[in-house]
């Protein structure tokens, strides 16, 4: 089977949906599933008046049909509801194929946190964008049913993994006065960096990403360190040398930086809402608390092996057989519906 996802945000960019699809296209080869991707590579682009380290692609439907008709895919999914994502749905009601689309972000709460437009107006818009897909996939049960609860249809869930292999326990010190609490991801408005510079917290905090509130916040917190953006094996050893990880965001729908810390031995500290909730539940793994404070404090009596099984039983194997599933059980619906062949042709889009 070959899988063709549509994605606005990709590489070099370093976040939660790059990372997902990632690695579930490395688990799912293994299943003998090819995903190729549709991304900002392949046009022309532009940078975010307030994310300059994000560019948007500006994709022509003439250079995505192309683009799609080389892919000659079995089935395809939208990943983002981009650019790149809306020309890509319009393509696929166009001719008519079945797709698959996922929620990753909120972005009605990002853009109400950078303008007046108001929150329903964006959550109408992406009700309007998922209308027509076939499955709309998230991440956990909570997501799922706050969806539903919008009046989002098709809703199917998709669950996330970590790589327990690079992020595993291990003795690191990055001389700082301990206790370490860490943070790690973008550094802007919507993550809530704040809530965790603030806190009266003994020890040392870290902060590792790059965004662009970091240059703002480095003035204001000159106790705090931050490291920068990391990946690969710095930033495994990052999580490793860290006592507690706090996780301050309120809208975030998942946090792969969660699970990504459990799998260290890193206990979490965050504020009880659905993000860190639906990853965390009943688990002796992390301390919830509206006094983030508090979390933080309590977090560090926490097992670090507890952490750790915990996060061993989360894979992207798990994941990627989901996420194929969800899109050959699209796939056979369509097909019982259709007697002709659902591969996109070259001669098709040439018309």
């Amino acid at each position: 089977m070959r899988i063709l996802v549509a994605t606005d945000a990709w590489h070099p960019q370093v976040n939660g949906v790059v990372r997902t699809l990632t690695m579930m296209a490395e688990a799912a080869a293994a299943l003998g599933v090819d995903v190729s991707f549709l991304t900002p590579k392949s046009f022309a682009t532009f940078a975010l008046p307030s994310y300059p380290d994000l560019r948007v692609a500006l994709p022509g439907p003439a250079r995505i049909a192309r683009l799609i008709a080389e892919a000659r895919p079995d089935n395809i999914h939208i990943a983002t509801e981009g650019p790149i994502g809306f020309m890509v749905r319009r393509f696929c009601r166009k001719h008519r194929l079945p797709f698959t689309t996922s929620f990753h972000t909120r972005f009605p709460e990002y853009i109400s946190a950078r303008s007046p437009i108001p929150e329903s107006w964006v959550w109408a818009a992406l009700r309007r964008f998922h209308s027509t897909s076939h499955a709309v996939m998230a991440a956990t049960p909570a997501l799922a049913d706050e969806l539903r609860n919008r009046g989002f249809n098709n809703i199917v869930l998709w669950p996330r993994g970590v790589d327990a292999k690079l992020f595993h326990p291990r003795t690191i010190d990055l001389g700082l006065p301990r206790p370490v609490f860490l943070s790690v991801g973008r550094i802007a408005v919507e993550k809530n960096l704040e809530a965790f510079l603030d806190l009266d917290l003994p020890g040392t905090k870290v902060v590792v990403g790059d965004g662009p509130a970091r240059a703002a916040l480095e003035r204001k917190y000159p106790d705090a360190v931050f490291l920068g953006g990391m990946q690969g094996e710095r930033l495994a050893e990052a999580y490793a040398a860290a006592d507690v990880f706090v996780f301050p965001s309120r809208t975030d729908t998942f946090g792969l930086v969660l699970l990504e810390a459990l799998a260290s031995g890193v206990p979490v500290a965050a504020f009880p809402v659905s993000g860190p909730r639906d990853v965390i539940g009943d688990a002796p793994v992390g301390a919830l608390n509206e006094d983030l404070r508090v979390a933080c404090l309590s977090a560090l009596a926490l097992s670090r092996e507890t952490c750790r099984q915990f996060a061993f039983a989360q894979s992207w194997d798990v994941s990627a057989r989901a996420f194929v599933e969800n899109v050959a059980c699209v796939r056979l619906e369509a097909l019982k519906g259709s007697k002709q062949h659902l591969h996109v042709q070259p001669t098709q889009t040439a018309a």
